[in-house]
């Protein structure tokens, strides 16, 4: 990514994970002043896998920023996400539902459990969302004609393989083989990365289960006030370690096509109270993830937060972000970083 960068007026059209048409005006001229290293940027297509898409990406630059190439694949978690699913949704006899939405947290589990695979060796070459929907309506025959489970398992593998790609035997990293949980162990330890919150309806300094509608497993974040939060952040970055951000997307004032994030007023500091305010009348959600990567100013010193978006590269930065801290202390709702 090139020091300073201008970009022009872009139209886009995003489908998934709050994304929206905008027209983009002039933009401000940004100075890096810190960058992790990177993957290439990916597309989250339609699905909402951008939970998924972030963290792989934040675990992606820590082994970079240690000299390991590591690349993950976001399609085998959503294939072991889905599977999970399957049988949650048999066993409820068909009353539950299928969501491809998660949290931070919930990709450390999954890959813990269920292991990861390198991007190149399982990559997607049919439509998630199609093979979430024929597991839902195959569930409910399964159901009535009261398959089993073993048989549930061969069908929902048998759609999976058909509408995602097929399973791979045995990963093959270096000359050595591995099987996805060893893979998974390899490259992400299961008390490596933390997660952190800044809510006052909690206590500080304590984990709380933070009410959001996608953290149907329950998964804790350590709460503290927002000025120690804006600091790990900024420190982590600093130090070369990436940060996963959870957030508030809606509204003009994020935009991929500007390539920016920002709010209609930055000459005055967002407090504790603005932001929990703002929680408590829904006017701040939790619409998307991204990784954050580093830290640029502006001409007026301002600082923001370089990011890492899961929407392909069609914006003025090749798929990257600008938000400002002032965005950040409004629009957070968590972040995960490692410990």
């Amino acid at each position: 990514m090139k020091k300073y960068f201008t970009f022009f007026a872009a139209v886009v059209v995003l489908l998934s994970c709050g994304r929206k048409s905008d027209v983009a005006p002039p933009a401000p001229r940004f100075t890096t002043i810190s960058l992790i290293r990177t993957t290439p940027v990916k597309h989250q297509g339609r699905d909402a896998l951008c939970w998924a898409y972030a963290m792989l990406a934040t675990i992606e630059s820590e082994h970079l920023m240690q000299g390991d190439s590591v690349n993950l694949s976001p399609d085998y978690v959503a294939r072991m996400l889905l599977r999970s699913e399957a049988e949650r949704l048999y066993l409820t006899g068909g009353t539950s539902h299928i969501s491809l939405r998660g949290t931070m947290p919930q990709l450390v589990r999954l890959i813990m459990r269920y292991g990861a695979m390198p991007y190149d060796s399982y990559r997607c070459d049919g439509d998630v969302a199609m093979a979430c929907r024929k597991i839902e309506n195959a569930a409910q025959r399964a159901v009535r004609a009261r398959t089993g489970l073993d048989r549930w398992r061969d069908k929902v593998d048998d759609i999976l393989d058909r509408d995602i790609a097929p399973m791979p035997y045995n990963i093959y990293m270096y000359g050595a083989r591995y099987t996805p949980v060893e893979f998974a162990r390899s490259v992400c330890r299961p008390d490596e990365y933390m997660a952190l919150t800044s809510f006052t309806h909690h206590p500080f300094d304590e984990y709380a289960d933070l009410e959001l509608p996608d953290n149907y497993s329950h998964d804790t974040f350590l709460n503290l006030p927002i000025d120690t939060l804006m600091r790990r952040v900024e420190t982590s970055l600093l130090a070369g370690h990436p940060v996963c951000w959870e957030g508030g997307t809606r509204g003009d004032a994020f935009s991929f096509s500007r390539g920016t994030a920002f709010l209609p007023d930055e000459s005055r500091t967002v407090t504790q109270d603005e932001r929990q305010r703002a929680f408590e009348s829904f006017s701040v959600t939790d619409d998307h993830c991204m990784e954050l990567v580093g830290i640029a100013r502006d001409a007026a010193g301002r600082r923001w937060f370089i990011c890492k978006n899961s929407w392909g590269t069609d914006n003025p930065y090749g798929g990257f972000m600008y938000m400002s801290y002032n965005y950040a202390r409004l629009n957070t709702v968590a972040v995960m970083m490692r410990k």
